[in-house]
């Protein structure tokens, strides 16, 4: 979401010629008002291929938090062509009174700390991270999902959920009570587009296992769109954005 919105402000600055990439993870991505790419590179020197050649002169990465290979990619990209970066990353959310968090190392650790018990559980990952889940089918899984998911979790029970966000508090609400969800298994995405699921656990007092962000290049980087605006402020004369 933010790569479109960066994308569409630093194609109305003179001079700016943007191009916006996308991995291809969704079958029918949004318009996205500029210039689009979609799929790989072909890793980091796939990339720098690209960015020589096109003779990008700004990269920046404002994929997913969790495209840790994407961004490392992106980061090693820049370096290898001596192109200005910039890492757009959405603050992480922060836990609040009446929040029930347990912070998993990876989705295959919340899948463990979902327990032995059987549970009702809502799973908010993107579809190709729910593998982990089959090895505990003890228990009904909701999926949302923006594909349909193909092949199904190999589970006894599953619901499947195909809808584009974002998703507010109330419609979020609505869901986990007409599903009498027990546990939500998250991402810690941060922003506003999926936090609705977020203040409906906290207000209907339901456990969250959060997966923590994985580790990212230590680069130059902007938690807001206006950030990175400033920082682009000087203009060079091209840019590719990273972004899903």
């Amino acid at each position: 979401m933010e790569a479109r919105q960066l994308a569409g402000k630093l194609d109305t600055r003179d001079g700016m010629k943007v191009t916006l990439s996308l991995a291809g993870r969704t079958t029918n991505p949004r318009a996205q008002g500029v210039p689009t790419r979609i799929g790989g590179f072909g890793g980091a020197e796939g990339l720098a291929r690209f960015v020589r050649s096109e003779e990008i002169g700004l990269l920046i990465d404002a994929t997913h938090p969790y495209a840790d290979k994407i961004s490392a990619n992106a980061f090693r990209a820049a370096g290898e062509t001596k192109v200005p970066f910039l890492a757009l990353r959405r603050a992480p959310w922060e836990k609040h009174a009446g929040d029930d968090w347990t912070e998993a190392g990876s989705v295959t650790d919340a899948a463990q700390a979902l327990g032995a018990k059987p549970a009702r559980v809502f799973l908010t990952l993107g579809r190709k991270d729910i593998a982990p889940f089959a090895g505990s089918p003890q228990h009904t899984y909701l999926i949302r999902s923006v594909d349909p998911i193909d092949p199904p979790l190999a589970v006894p029970d599953a619901i499947y959920v195909t809808a584009r966000g974002p998703f507010g508090e109330a419609e979020d609400r609505a869901l986990l009570e007409q599903h009498r969800i027990d546990i939500i298994v998250s991402k810690n995405s941060g922003g506003e587009a999926s936090y609705g699921k977020i203040a409906a656990a906290r207000s209907l007092a339901l456990p969250v296992v959060m997966v923590r962000r994985p580790a990212l290049p230590d680069t130059p980087s902007a938690e807001t769109i206006e950030d990175a605006l400033a920082w682009c402020d000087h203009a060079l004369t091209g840019a590719v954005i990273r972004g899903e």
